[in-house]
Parts: structure tokens; C-alpha cells; sequence
């Protein structure tokens, strides 16, 4: 028994998925300049003044990257998120948190609810185009460190943590032989009257 192969002609590369990118605002003015900035991408741009007309098209529409304000009338950013991690069908897919103010509080809540990233509004275009570039990534990539997969995760929670400051190390010069033993401070404590707080005055004793 023979079988029949079919052989594309030559030249003819299979036709690549456009990916689809999700932006939600309830800003008009936001969905157009983002439409228009993507327009010489090759991306399909769905925008959506709230959560609930975004969340209907994904059984239709699969999302490839979701970017959603933090503040929408009908649902917040931070609930469009989970509900997406949450989802079995949606969970790999990245969400980008947009913030007119990004402070550790804000940051905390973008971890609690597995952002992929979080960027500050007003931002320029161009500086989201190379994020959602980044996030539409192949995923058959060489997999990542561990370190290195959780770096986003890790920034978000760390981006408002104080640098540690350093401490000089102390240098103690030994006494030359034969010197005597100097003088050991001890504490005591006094009670000042005028100003009614205890504080601690240094004498010197002697050592034997």
C-alpha cells in the first residue's frame, strides 16, 4: 500500500501566527496612541475600555501579552491580573501593570498578583513596544537559571528596598611590649533632674 505526500512548493515558508496583544484603559486618548504605535508592528493590538469586554474575546481572541491599567472603573488592574494567573487555559500568559503611581505598595501588589512587569504612566510608546517584544519571546528558548527566571518577581518586591550600607572594618593597633594596660571605660548611670531622662556617663578604671 503506497501513502500520498504532499510536498509545498518551494519558497513557500508557512504562514507565522500573528500574536495578539490585549491593552485595557478607560482612557480613549490612551487606546488610540497605543493603536497608532503599534500600527507598524507586526502585532494585533485588541483595545478595551474595561476588564469585562477584554476578558469575553480570550475564548475567541487568545492573548499573547495583556496590558491593563491599574485603575478602571469596573474592575482593577490587580484583579484582571489574577483572574488571568488563576485561569488553567491563561496562566502562562504575561500582564503588564500600568500605574500613574508605582511606590513598594503598588509594587508589593503587582508580586502578590504575578505581574510579569510594571511600568509608570506617562511612559513613552516605544518603551512599551520593547517590553511587550521582550515578553512575546519564543518560550522554546533555552530555559533560564532559576535566579535568572524569577529576576522580574524579584525586582518588583525589591525595587523599593534600601541599599545596604557598608561598614568600614576596624583597625586595633597593639600596644608596644611593655607599655602599661590602658584604662577600661565603664558605664554608670545618672539621673539628670532638670531634664528628667537617664543617661549613662563613662569613668575610667584602672585595671590591675
Amino acid at each position: 500500500m503506497s501513502e500520498a505526500m504532499t510536498i509545498p512548493p518551494l519558497g513557500e515558508a508557512p504562514a507565522k501566527r500573528v500574536p495578539t496583544v490585549y491593552f485595557i484603559d478607560d482612557s480613549a486618548t490612551m487606546r488610540e496612541v497605543i493603536k497608532i504605535a503599534f500600527r507598524r508592528e507586526n502585532i494585533n493590538v485588541i483595545t478595551c475600555a474595561d476588564a469585562a469586554s477584554a476578558l469575553a474575546q480570550f475564548e475567541q481572541n487568545r492573548p499573547d501579552v495583556v496590558i491593563t491599567d491599574v485603575i478602571m472603573p469596573d474592575q482593577d488592574g490587580y484583579s484582571v491580573c489574577s483572574q488571568i494567573k488563576q485561569h488553567p487555559d491563561f496562566s502562562a500568559t504575561p500582564v503588564v501593570l500600568m500605574s500613574g503611581v508605582v511606590n513598594k505598595s503598588v509594587a508589593d501588589k503587582a508580586v502578590s498578583v504575578k505581574a510579569d512587569e510594571l511600568i509608570r504612566k506617562p511612559f513613552q510608546p516605544q518603551e512599551l513596544i520593547a517590553r511587550v517584544k521582550s515578553l512575546l519571546e519564543p518560550k522554546n528558548a533555552t530555559p533560564a537559571p532559576v535566579a535568572e527566571r524569577s529576576a522580574p518577581s524579584n525586582a518588583l518586591s525589591n525595587l523599593f528596598s534600601p541599599s545596604p550600607v557598608p561598614v568600614a572594618p576596624r583597625h586595633v593597633t597593639p600596644p608596644p611590649p611593655g607599655s602599661a594596660t590602658p584604662a577600661r571605660p565603664t558605664a554608670s548611670t545618672v539621673w539628670c533632674a532638670g531634664c528628667g531622662r537617664t543617661s549613662l556617663s563613662r569613668a575610667h578604671s584602672s585595671s590591675t
